[in-house]
Formats: C-alpha cells, structure tokens, sequence
C-alpha cells in the first residue's frame, strides 16, 4: 500500500534526512586509507545514537548490522568487516536508513579513498548525475517509468555504463521499504502515477563493465548466510541515493547533503508548515 504522507509524517522525515546526511558529511573526514568497513559501521553507530536517532537496518530481515559497505566490484548490501580493509584507490558505497523519533530515511553515499583512477571518477560522477536526472522527472503527473527512462537513457546511453535492473529504489515510511517499487530503468509515460505526498527513494547503481546483470554471493562468514550483490565481470560500481518527497513545487530531498552545489532547488521546508 502506498501511504500519502501528512504535514507532520514530513515534518517527522526532514528531521530524521538531516540527521542521516549530517552522518555522511562527517563520513568524508573518516573514510581514508588503512580503516576497516567495520570501524565505519561503529562510527555511524556512534554518531546516529549520539543524535538521538538510530540505524535502522539492524535487525531488518534478519539483517545484523547498521550500514551496508559494499567496495569496488561489491554492487550492495555487503556487510561490515573487521577485516575489509580500505586501499588508496578503493570506492566504497556506504548505505544506510535512519530512523529518528519515529521517522525514516534512507540514503547512499560513494566515497573515493584517497586517490582514485580518471575512470572512477568519471564513474562516481556519472552515477550522481544519474541520481539527481531521476529525481528531476519525479513532478505531479509523472509516472515512475519516466524516473527509470532518464537514468538509462543517461547510463547506459550517453556513458556506456551497465544500469542494474534487479535492484530498485522504493517507497519509505512508516517502515524502511514501502510500496511503490522504483526502477531505474524503464519508458518515459509509463507505470504508476506520481502523487503529492508521496515518499520515495531514488538509487541507481552503475557498474563500471557495461553489464547491467548482478551475480548473488554469500559473505564469507560461517555463522551468517546473508547475501551481497557484485558485478559479474569484477568492474568496479557506484550507487547513490536520496529520499525524496513529491510535491506541488517539485521533489524535495530529505537527506540532501551540504555543500548543496546548486542543488538548493530540492531543500525541503516542511518545519516551516502548519500541520
């Protein structure tokens, strides 16, 4: 069931969103050469609790951590590791949901560590751009086929990239995974009509290769059977993500981070409505 969010539930959504991308401003001091993914995870742990918020994630399907660190080739959902230790090079892809009083958010952040390579670069940037061409269609009188058209026709176009279609975002609250399903790749004009009110996610995941298929792996770990996501061919990926509302005024993104660059368009204002 897709629920129409009221004044408050938004209000509730911007307050949770802006403790989410405060999470992942600070992440861009943390992440660097010789830390594990599992010294990312206590310190998103450590920083959302100290907020008053809480990883939401854990505990989700049987899911035991906060973050999902996928790095490289690792497309989503990877695990945090002690023993997953970044290189100089590396892009890791730090997912999490924030849950604050209530109220969910869900976002997705690619980090280089240290330098990287022309061609990851180019990568990360493409995937962005991707993100913010989808969130762009998502107006009153859309329909999610015309989300999923603008980040194909970009990726796989335009760039040359593989756009994965097994893995779609999706509506969010009050639980983390809410109808309506949406994918980043499909026709402009069609599938379900978008409405005011709405919350969704937009994430597109771009492999590196051009293949858009995902193969299914199970981490190593004899006393977890939890399944992860990688590129088919070893190429490297790249996944962004925001939660969004629609609305009269276009969509507004609830975990938009700072510095805005030019995208102070999305900025919601919901704390300054009457409910």
């Amino acid at each position: 069931m897709i629920t129409i969010k009221s004044v408050r539930e938004l209000q509730g959504m911007q307050k949770s969103g802006r403790l989410l991308a405060s999470m992942f401003e600070g992440l861009r001091d943390v992440i660097k050469p010789g830390i594990s993914t599992w010294d990312i995870e206590k310190w998103c742990q450590k920083y959302v609790k100290s907020k008053g918020g809480r990883l939401s994630e854990q505990g989700f399907e049987g899911y035991k951590y906060g973050t999902c660190i996928s790095v490289n080739d690792e497309i989503a959902h990877q695990t945090p590791r002690k023993d997953r230790i970044l290189r100089e090079g590396d892009l890791v892809k730090v997912d999490v949901t924030c849950n604050l009083n209530g109220y969910e958010t869900d976002s997705c952040t690619t980090y280089p560590v240290g330098k990287i390579s022309e061609e990851d670069q180019d990568l990360i940037e493409t995937t962005k751009k991707a993100m913010y061409l989808g969130i762009d269609q998502a107006v009153l009188g859309n329909r999610i086929g015309d989300i999923g058209h603008a980040i194909q026709t970009f990726v796989e176009d335009e760039h040359h990239y593989g756009d994965v279609r097994e893995l779609v975002g999706h509506g969010i609250q009050p639980s983390i995974h809410e109808d309506p399903e949406v994918p980043h790749w499909g026709k402009a004009g069609h599938g379900l009509r978008l409405r005011e009110g709405m919350t969704i996610t937009c994430e597109p995941m771009v492999e590196a290769g051009g293949d858009w298929h995902i193969d299914q792996r199970t981490v190593d770990d004899p006393n977890d059977d939890w399944v992860y996501y990688a590129t088919p061919d070893g190429s490297k990926s790249a996944q962004f993500e925001h939660t969004f509302a629609i609305t009269a005024d276009g969509p507004k993104i609830l975990t938009l981070q700072k510095p805005y660059d030019g995208y102070e368009k999305y900025l919601p204002h919901f704390d300054e409505m009457d409910d």
